[in-house]
């Protein structure tokens, strides 16, 4: 069976796609602790990141931090947090997360609700670099 994020690499669900390649796909996540939170997934439906093979897991980093840094530049932080949980979707990613304060990545947070408007707008400043 698949997982949403499978559905959304399959287009079947939309997303607001920050970059993508063969491999893997970057997004912001649809209930954001921060403006600007971004799913980075592997293309290739994986429960666990660890079972990555070797390569694919190395190259699962280096294109997450590629996703950093443009999200580093378009959005005002003081830097990029990283997290991998993985108990709410079984398909490997990472959590990338524009931090100003170590609360802002607390996963017990209120998720903000944020309009088509602004998740584009968010999406279009992330791309833009």
């Amino acid at each position: 069976m698949s997982t949403i994020f499978t559905k959304i690499i399959n287009g079947e669900i939309p997303s607001y796609k920050i970059a993508e390649d063969e491999n893997f796909i970057a997004f912001l996540d649809a209930m954001p602790l921060v403006k600007g939170h971004t799913l980075v997934v592997p293309k290739k439906e994986v429960d666990l990141i660890f079972d990555l093979e070797s390569e694919e897991y190395k190259n699962l980093w280096g294109f997450s931090q590629k996703v950093a840094k443009q999200i580093k530049n378009a959005i005002p932080c003081v830097r990029v947090g990283v997290a991998v949980v993985g108990l709410e979707v079984p398909h490997a990613h990472i959590h990338l997360i524009p931090l100003n304060k170590v609360e802002d990545m607390n996963f017990r947070n209120e998720r903000l609700k944020l309009t088509d408007e602004e998740y584009i707008e968010i999406r279009d400043s992330i791309t833009n670099y």
